[in-house]
């Protein structure tokens, strides 16, 4: 028997990675429709393409694009990596709630934050009203690069904060601590021991970020600052020219496809998971930094959550005072919830086979089909739209205009949320395990529901919270693609915000902040059941 048993392991493994490979390459095929769109249009632009593609204009965008998606993860990464460490690993004072109150700047729309840091920050904004008594007459320039910098990187370093916390608390403490046995300080252990453990979790969340810096256009656009997203968006709705837009659209992917490319290559062949079993790490006690750290908390959620909520009640307030009706859009509430719940989970199963192939059956194959997967994330949503319409009129009419349909571009939009976090779990996963469940008996999915499952679930719980975060205030697929009558909280606000009611756009955005926050604070009581 101990002879026959790993060619039977073997043999039982072999025949998972063809299951893996069909179901990742439906997942891989469902992101490229928006790709293929572009390309049809391209194609039959002709000479039009190329006239784009040599144009300076076109290659001055792209730089300043590419320069300000790695900006923006840099801001994350600085933000997010220790943020997350404070709130797993440290005796820092209401941990739990800082939990909460971190990844929320996450659902907080792109365009409803730009605007509230010009309402509030901007020339003539209530900063300066405030200011002004004091002989202060002008305030640092808000638009342009730094603005769109500083709002995007508030409102995206939940992306890096989730991911890290999922995968710092798979880290095995043996290390670390024969490490402090060694003579390594704390600090020294850190950087050596489990910074480079962390790496996947860093390299994904600061993917995510990276693609939706690529992909933004509210931020970019009420900041002023020419990013590829705003002038697709120009080209779209001013100029109908689609072909611009289409050219500028595949050179958003090709960028797409060199970050994810840089990050497949620093990923190397290091091992993630523990050799051993896993034990509970102990709470680093911060000593005399413990209030600098509750300091430096309140103040990146006073900038993420406490600014735009100030903003958000002010007008709230001033409309109450002026009489104007406020209804409390309890049906674009359900409406909301109810799609980026489905979302949610569809992206977290989808992405499951992709990042099993990715990290259990490693090769060319498999990291291509995982880079395309991360396609659409990339693009801007009225792209997806617009690509989706277009195919459900021409192929699937029966679809046009239905729910099943926003959901479905939901979840190519923001698959690669899930895939990062799930791919991080995965790592981290010992493969040993899995196998000696193969050697009793189990079939590969028993394995993976009773064993792969539980240990990756803070993985797949992160993965759905972004997804969900996320979708629930989209807005340009949500306006083209649902169905007709069906509103929700994004398009509540954006409806009022454009027509200048800032008031009634109030109450939507703090029912979505207030929404948005039940998942985190579920996520955190059950963590703490956990321990």
């Amino acid at each position: 028997m101990s002879i026959l048993a790993p060619v039977w392991i073997r043999d039982r493994t072999a025949q998972s990675p063809l299951v893996l490979f069909l179901l990742a390459s439906v997942v891989a095929a469902a992101t490229i429709l928006a790709p293929a769109y572009l390309l049809i249009r391209v194609a039959d632009a002709g000479d039009a393409t190329w006239d784009v593609l040599m144009a300076s204009a076109t290659w001055e965008a792209m730089l300043r694009t590419a320069l300000l998606s790695a900006a923006v993860t840099a801001g994350c990464i600085a933000l997010g990596l220790p943020l997350a460490w404070l709130t797993v690993r440290t005796d820092l004072p209401l941990r739990g709630m800082w939990a909460v109150l971190l990844v929320l700047p996450l659902v907080v729309p792109s365009y409803v934050g730009a605007f509230i840091f010009v309402a509030a920050l901007g020339p003539r904004g209530m900063l300066q009203d405030l200011l002004e008594p004091l002989g202060v007459e002008t305030l640092p320039e808000i638009y342009g690069f730094k603005g769109a910098w500083l709002a995007l990187t508030l409102f995206s370093y939940p992306y890096v904060l989730l991911p890290v916390r999922a995968a710092l608390k798979g880290l095995d403490p043996a290390q670390e601590e024969a490490a402090k046995g060694l003579g390594q300080g704390a600090f020294a252990t850190f950087l050596r021991v489990s910074l480079p453990q962390l790496r996947p979790a860093l390299a994904a969340g600061g993917i995510l970020a990276a693609l939706y810096t690529l992909s933004d256009f509210g931020a970019v656009s009420i900041l002023r600052f020419d990013s590829l997203t705003r002038i697709i968006y120009i080209h779209y709705t001013s100029a109908f020219d689609r072909t611009s837009a289409a050219t500028l659209g595949l050179l958003l992917v090709v960028l797409a496809l060199v970050i994810v490319s840089l990050e497949g290559v620093s990923r190397g062949r290091s091992l993630y998971y523990s050799q051993g079993q896993m034990r509970r790490s102990r709470r680093v006690a911060l000593g005399v930094w413990r209030w600098p750290a509750f300091a430096f908390c309140l103040l990146v959620v006073g900038a993420g959550v406490g600014l735009p909520v100030s903003v958000v009640l002010f007008w709230l307030v001033r409309g109450v005072m002026a009489d104007e009706t406020l209804s409390f859009v309890r049906e674009a509430t359900v409406n909301s919830v109810y799609a980026s719940g489905l979302a949610a989970v569809v992206a977290v199963c989808a992405s499951i086979p992709v990042a099993m192939l990715s990290v259990r059956h490693a090769g060319p194959l498999s990291s291509l089909l995982e880079r395309i997967s991360y396609s659409g994330f990339a693009l801007p949503a009225i792209s997806i739209a617009l690509a989706l319409v277009f195919f459900a009129a021409n192929y699937t009419p029966f679809v046009y205009q239905t729910l099943s349909l926003l959901i479905f571009a939901y979840v190519i939009r923001f698959l690669p949320q899930a895939l990062g976090a799930c791919r991080t779990s995965l790592l981290q996963v010992n493969p040993r395990v899995e196998e000696a469940a193969r050697g009793l008996g189990f079939g590969p999915a028993q394995v993976f529901a009773r064993v792969t499952v539980p240990q990756i679930l803070p993985g797949l719980s992160a993965g759905a919270i972004l997804v969900f975060l996320t979708a629930i205030k989209e807005l340009p697929a949500t306006l083209l693609l649902s169905p007709i009558g069906f509103d929700t909280l994004a398009t509540e606000i954006w409806s009022a915000s454009a027509e200048g009611f800032f008031a009634r756009a109030a109450l939507p955005s703090l029912i979505l902040l207030a929404v948005s926050g039940i998942p985190m604070a579920l996520l955190v009581l059950r963590e703490r059941e956990v321990r």
